[in-house]
Formats: structure tokens, sequence, C-alpha cells
């Protein structure tokens, strides 16, 4: 089964949870190693300390989760996969795993000190409608990490990297999990994602402020950071 590009919720939810049991193992082999990288950039840069709150979007299995929580954050995965979930709790089921829409959170206002999400918010079905839920729910003065996909700077690493995620990254991940058509799915998203200044862009009009990215491995990761705004400063309102 595969996804098609108009980001269809029921449709990808479907996607992932097809794949959910090979989910981590692929992800290392496609990436050789690389996301391991990433995960730890990741978490750097939310900068959580124990018995601070997280909401982890896109959690999938719980991977990204399982630092925070180790460290002695209270961090809550929240995935809309309800099969990715499952594969989590059975091998963490100390982790509150939650099914919920990033457009439509089922949190209370301010009730994070920090949100993230990696790999996940180009699969949003609205890009702006999920930063201002993510808005909503993190505590004036919080964080907001995005970990995603981006555009590499070095135009031969461009050229490279566009050949592999279109021809390579399918036949791949069909070898490794045996499923090639969520992949190809996949790698169609990432070429159609916004670059780095682009994605800043969506994040500041969102309502975040202090908007910055970093660029990991060449610019084909991008780890964006925002922070909500203190009381009384202007905000969009949900919607």
């Amino acid at each position: 089964m595969r996804a098609s590009l108009a980001k269809r919720p029921q449709e990808v939810a479907a996607m992932f949870d097809g794949i959910a049991h090979r989910y981590d193992l692929t992800n290392d082999v496609l990436s050789a190693g690389q996301d391991r990288r990433w995960r730890v950039a990741t978490i750097e840069a939310v900068g959580a300390v124990a018995g601070q709150r997280v909401l982890d979007l896109a959690a999938g299995t719980g991977t990204s989760s399982e630092p925070f929580a180790d460290a002695g954050v209270h961090v809550v995965p929240c995935d809309f996969s309800v099969g990715m979930l499952g594969v989590g709790k059975a091998r963490r089921a100390d982790l509150p795993f939650t099914a919920g829409d990033a457009t439509r959170l089922p949190f209370a206002d301010a009730s994070f000190d920090a949100v993230t999400i990696s790999f996940g918010l180009r699969n949003v079905v609205d890009t702006a409608a999920a930063l201002r839920e993510m808005l909503r729910v993190t505590r004036p003065g919080g964080r907001l990490v995005v970990c995603e996909f981006s555009t590499p700077v070095w135009p031969p690493l461009r050229t490279l990297y566009s050949g592999y995620l279109m021809r390579a990254l399918p036949a791949l991940a069909r070898a490794v999990s045996r499923e090639e058509g969520a992949y190809a799915y996949l790698a169609e998203s990432i070429s159609v994602w916004p670059d780095q200044q682009g994605l800043g862009r969506v994040v500041r009009e969102a309502g975040w402020h202090e908007v910055a990215f970093r660029n990991l491995s060449g610019g084909i990761v991008a780890l964006h950071r925002g922070t909500r705004p203190p009381e009384g400063a202007a905000a969009p309102r949900k919607g």
C-alpha cells in the first residue's frame, strides 16, 4: 500500500502501520547509521532536564523518546499510527504512548516545556496548523525542535542524494523491509519538501520566535529551533 502525496491522514497512518515492525531497522540501514547521530543532535537541541515535560510527536515506536525518559524527563510519545505505538508499547511499557493527530493535539494549552518532531512534519496534512498546535501546547518560553530531511547545501551532494532518494532508497527498502511503496512515498515527500529557509519561514509564520536552523550531514537533515513567545507577545490564534 502506498499513500499519495495528498497526505490523506488515514492512508499515511495505514502506511506506517504496515512498516511498523521493521521501521527502526530499515531506517538504520537506509541512513547508514546516521539516524542515530541525528537523534542525539535533536535531544541535545531540545536540552530538556530531569523533571521537565516533553512532547515527542511522530514518535513512532518510541526510539526518539527513550533517551528523554532514561534521563528523567517526562516524555509523551505521540503518533497517529496505532501500529507504530503498539510496537513501541510492547518494548517500553513504561512510556505513555498516545495516539494523536498533530493538527488536533489531545493536550491542554501550555502543557509542555518543549515539543519535538523528527521526520514527521512533512507527513502532516497541514504543516502550518500542526506548528500552531505545537505552539499552543508549549508553555511561554518553551522550545520547539524540528528534525527533518532538507536540501544538501553542496550541489554535487544534492545531485547524488536526489538520485539515491528516487532510485536506490525504494529498492533498498524493499530488500530490508519487504515494503517498497511506503519508502517510495517517503522519498517523494522529501523531494518536494521546503528547503531550510523555506521551512524557517513557515515556522515563524506559525508564531514561533527566535527561529534558527542547523544543518546535519551537509544539509541532508536540518534541525529547526524556535521559542514560544512570552505571554502578551503577538501569537496566532488556534484554528
